[in-house]
């Protein structure tokens, strides 16, 4: 199969034995011509292969390069691993939002919810969301990952510092906004 992305080109085949990488093989060769013909032409160092259920051994090549086997690669900025975990893109995500954090707690006092939510929606929230539907996180460790940034973040509104991150919750909770949309 091939998708066509502006710059991007993935080909890609469920492999069940060794005449599956042979057929991949063919594609990516039937790739080379059609490209020729039309008068393109691929980077064939930038091209990779990444194996998502098994290793492979085989050494596929895309117009006589052989091509590297990687187990990572970004795409659309969402990082995807041979073992299709989120682990990478939560670690990256939340790293993100980290740093976004501590530009607030050094710039800005968050004197209420609001202030916090207005932030939080605006600065953080985008990084955690990011095509969340790809990544989605659904490991307890991703899952307190993310939390952690929550915990965090919700230490910075004036009179929750100190409270325990049930009681910071339970605040937004009562309050009108609601936590939900924080």
């Amino acid at each position: 199969m091939l998708l066509l992305f502006v710059d991007d080109t993935k080909v890609f085949r469920k492999i069940q034995g060794v005449n599956d990488e042979i057929f991949l093989q063919q594609d990516l060769d039937s790739l080379v011509k059609w490209t020729k013909k039309c008068g393109m032409k691929f980077n064939a160092e930038k091209c990779e292969v990444m194996s998502t259920a098994h290793s492979s051994s085989y050494e596929y090549k895309f117009d006589g390069v052989k091509l590297q086997q990687v187990l990572q690669e970004r795409d659309l900025g969402v990082d995807v691993t041979s073992s299709l975990k989120p682990s990478a893109q939560c670690s990256k995500a939340v790293a993100s939002v980290m740093r976004v954090l501590g530009i607030i707690r050094r710039n800005f006092v968050i004197s209420d919810k609001e202030d916090f939510r207005l932030l939080f929606s605006g600065f953080m929230r985008p990084h955690l969301e990011y095509c969340v539907q790809v990544w989605s996180p659904y490991m307890k460790k991703d899952i307190e990952l993310i939390e952690r940034v929550h915990r965090r973040a919700t230490k910075l509104v004036k009179g929750l510092k100190f409270k325990s991150y049930k009681e910071r919750l339970s605040a937004f909770r009562s309050s009108k906004e609601g936590y939900e949309e924080i």
